[in-house]
């Protein structure tokens, strides 16, 4: 295996690992706990954070879970994981680990190009993920992202497009995070920690005795509304 195939950098929260997504999967875990054996006093310092990138590789929860534990055997922590596969970030959430989804294309271009979809109305890009959020996760998206699901506090999801949460919403969101100021959000129960729409915020009241019912916030006169999601 090249070493290329294994990219090892200084990273904000520890050390970044780029796994390249043409490889073997248990060879790069195999190949990776080698590297780490042979300097340990390196790895481990700074605190043993580890962020996995895997880029469009769909990976498993038991493949997830095998670099978990070689990390763990070794001293390290896996903290993050950065993915354009929503299987992936299914994955992490099943083994509890924070995950950043980097790009909201979950599907090979070359595939893309041989499905043709028929409608009468214009369609837009985005994500959905069938999973309650919860603190500590971050989903990025350059198109729309639905959550099927909780966002708890302490998550976050910053959009380009909309968002839309069907359940509970409690933690950080940012629609028309690129400066689109038509963007909408939209929840079953929105009480969020902090709401960003294009360059606006508000926060939600502090009094969480009212009944919850679905409501959607846009931005209006310059300022942020909610009214009832019709």
């Amino acid at each position: 295996m090249q070493e290329q195939a294994i990219i090892i950098k200084g990273f904000r929260d520890g050390l970044l690992v780029t796994l390249d997504p043409n490889e073997v999967w248990q060879e790069l875990v195999d190949h990776l706990a080698n590297r780490i054996d042979e300097n340990s006093t390196f790895y481990t310092s700074g605190g043993g954070r580890v962020t996995l990138d895997v880029g469009a590789r769909p990976v498993t929860r038991h493949e997830l879970g095998s670099i978990n534990a070689m990390l763990d055997r070794r001293g390290l922590m896996l903290v993050s994981v950065m993915t354009e596969s929503s299987t992936t970030l299914d994955a992490a959430a099943a083994l509890d680990v924070r995950a950043n989804l980097t790009n909201q294309a979950v599907t090979p271009a070359s595939a893309a190009k041989e499905i043709e979809i028929s409608s009468e109305e214009d369609g837009s890009s985005g994500v959905m993920i069938r999973k309650t959020l919860r603190g500590g996760r971050t989903v990025r998206s350059q198109g729309h992202v639905v959550i099927w699901g909780d966002v708890n506090p302490g998550a976050e999801i910053i959009a380009a497009g909309d968002i839309i949460v069907w359940g509970r919403l409690r933690g950080n969101v940012h629609a028309g995070a690129n400066g689109d100021e038509s963007a909408i959000v939209c929840a079953l129960d929105m009480m969020p920690t902090q709401l960003r729409i294009g360059g606006y915020i508000t926060v939600a009241p502090a009094d969480n005795r009212r009944k919850p019912r679905p409501e959607t916030a846009f931005i209006r006169n310059r300022q942020i509304v909610v009214e009832a999601w019709k």
